[in-house]
């Protein structure tokens, strides 16, 4: 590594640890939801398959701006255009991860509490895993995928396709490249330019999801950071292991969704930091994930019960 500032180390290991919880945080495949919905008790009278916690029907995920919010016809008669079902095949594709700049989804997070993220046996060898009751410290936070355009750092990340924040205790923004191989990490940015600003990049991108997954999968990354962070000039790697780890069923506020687990490992300059899971469904991503506390150099396995943060969809 080489740090330019003595107090630097502490500082870009913050980063990186608020960068590995919300880099995966990343499925945001719901469309708002709105007073108009169907109303409903069980999933199954439910186009989207999902009966919210009050009472109406999720929204289909879309990426046609066409698709009115319950999951049913647009009013012109249209047929939805790019709407994406879940076929429930087990395989994550890149075309059921709906990330587009302008989607925003809900999601409760907790900081600090105590939950277990190994779930509880199920059949045929998969979990089952409940987030859908209160944790200590739940804050209501929506979060949205921002366009690039217009933004102070656009300019350095051409091929930018959104930002969104990093972590419910930072303003950071993460920038992401979506494509047919999955989902990238660009780069670190501050939301305003200048003195003090935040700008980090990463070469080569970081690789977040790789697409298509499916139970055992994995990929790794390693990438050289460089740029400002708060203003000074920093330098040093990131190494993402990611697994697909376990198979089940992920319950949240928002309703109960077939998943595939995604551990990853976040190790800087070649010393552990931290550990993640997040639960992705087809057609929604991230649904939920949880985020370890900082590891003292050992690198992480397993579960863990103790996490930082913890992030699940709500309506």
């Amino acid at each position: 590594m080489t740090v330019l500032v003595a107090s630097l180390p502490a500082m870009a290991r913050r980063f990186a640890r608020v960068v590995l919880h919300c880099s995966i945080a990343l499925g945001i495949g719901a469309c708002d939801s709105d007073s108009s919905a169907v109303p409903c008790t069980m999933d199954d009278q439910c186009a989207s398959h999902f009966c919210q916690a009050d009472d109406t029907c999720a929204p289909l995920p879309t990426a046609d701006a066409g698709m009115s919010s319950d999951g049913t016809a647009p009013p012109d008669g249209g047929s939805g255009g790019d709407l994406c079902t879940p076929n429930l095949d087990g395989i994550i594709e890149a075309n059921e991860i709906p990330l587009a700049a302008g989607k925003t989804a809900n999601y409760l997070i907790a900081t600090n509490p105590t939950w277990n993220t190994a779930g509880s046996a199920a059949t045929n060898n998969n979990r089952d895993w409940d987030l859908s009751g209160a944790l200590s410290g739940d804050t209501n936070t929506p979060v949205t995928l921002a366009a690039p355009s217009g933004a102070w750092w656009a300019g350095d990340f051409g091929s930018a396709t959104y930002a969104t924040v990093l972590s419910s205790s930072s303003t950071l923004l993460g920038v992401f490249h979506v494509d047919t191989t999955g989902v990238t990490l660009l780069g670190v940015v501050s939301p305003s330019g200048g003195a003090g600003s935040t700008e980090l990049t990463y070469s080569p991108p970081a690789k977040i999801l790789a697409v298509p997954f499916m139970a055992g999968s994995t990929w790794t990354s390693t990438s050289n950071v460089t740029g400002t962070a708060d203003g000074v000039v920093a330098a040093y790697t990131e190494e993402y292991d990611s697994t697909v780890d376990e198979v089940g069923t992920m319950k949240t506020p928002y309703g109960s969704f077939p998943v595939l687990r995604v551990a990853t490992n976040l190790l800087r300059d070649s010393i552990a930091d931290s550990r993640t899971f997040a639960w992705v469904a087809e057609c929604f991503g991230s649904v939920a994930q949880a985020t370890s506390q900082a590891y003292p150099d050992t690198v992480p396995t397993g579960d863990f019960s103790n996490p930082a943060e913890v992030w699940r969809i709500t309506p």
